[in-house]
C-alpha cells in the first residue's frame, strides 16, 4: 500500500509540475505560435496529429469552457487561481465532467485519476495547465480507456491545493 501510495505522489507532483515559480514560467513560450500563453497553462491545445479525436459535444456535462476561464494570482511567490463566481457556485455541487483519463496508479481499473480536457501526448507531459484537469476519486474502480469518459460526483472548487489543481471530484461514478 506504502509503494502504491509513493508511486501516486510522484506521478502527481510530475503531472503538476506545470505549476512552476514564477520566473520559470515568464521565460516559456506558448506550444501555439503567437498565441501569448505560457506553456503549462491554459485550456491545452488537441494536436491534429493525435491519433484521438476530440470531446464529443454533450449538453450533460460540464463544459471545459466554464472551468478553464479562471485567472490567477502570485501571492508570496506561488500562482494561486481567482476563480469567477460562476465556477465557485459549482463547489460542493454534483456535476457531471468529461474528459480523457490520466491514470495516477497502475492498473487496468482506477479509483483516482486524472481527467483532462485533451488527450496526452507524452506520458510525462500535461497537455494544458492545472485548469485543465480534473482530479478524481471514484466509489467503484473504472476501467481504463484511452476513449473519452464521464464522471459523475461531488464537485470541489480547489483554491490552494498543495499539488496546485484547481478541481476535484469525489465519490464519483461512471456515467455512459
Amino acid at each position: 500500500m506504502k509503494r502504491r501510495t509513493t508511486f501516486r505522489r510522484a506521478v502527481l507532483a510530475s503531472l503538476c509540475a506545470c505549476v512552476l515559480p514564477l520566473g520559470a514560467l515568464a521565460q516559456l513560450s506558448s506550444p501555439i505560435a503567437g498565441s501569448g500563453t505560457p506553456a503549462g497553462t491554459g485550456a491545452g491545445v488537441h494536436s491534429p496529429n493525435s491519433p484521438f479525436a476530440p470531446l464529443p459535444q454533450r449538453a450533460d456535462v460540464l463544459p471545459w469552457s466554464v472551468l478553464t476561464a479562471v485567472k490567477t494570482k502570485v501571492e508570496k511567490n506561488r500562482i494561486l487561481p481567482v476563480f469567477p463566481s460562476d465556477i465557485q457556485a459549482l463547489n460542493q455541487k454534483s456535476q457531471r465532467v468529461q474528459g480523457f483519463m490520466m491514470p495516477l496508479e497502475p492498473g487496468e481499473k482506477q479509483k483516482h485519476f486524472l481527467l483532462s480536457s485533451v488527450p496526452l501526448t507524452c506520458s510525462f507531459c500535461t497537455p494544458g495547465g492545472p485548469e485543465s484537469m480534473v482530479e478524481v476519486k471514484t466509489k467503484t474502480p473504472v476501467k481504463y480507456s484511452l476513449e473519452p469518459v464521464v464522471v459523475e460526483g461531488q464537485f470541489l472548487v480547489l483554491g490552494d491545493d498543495p499539488y496546485g489543481l484547481y478541481y476535484r471530484i469525489t465519490d464519483a461514478v461512471a456515467v455512459k
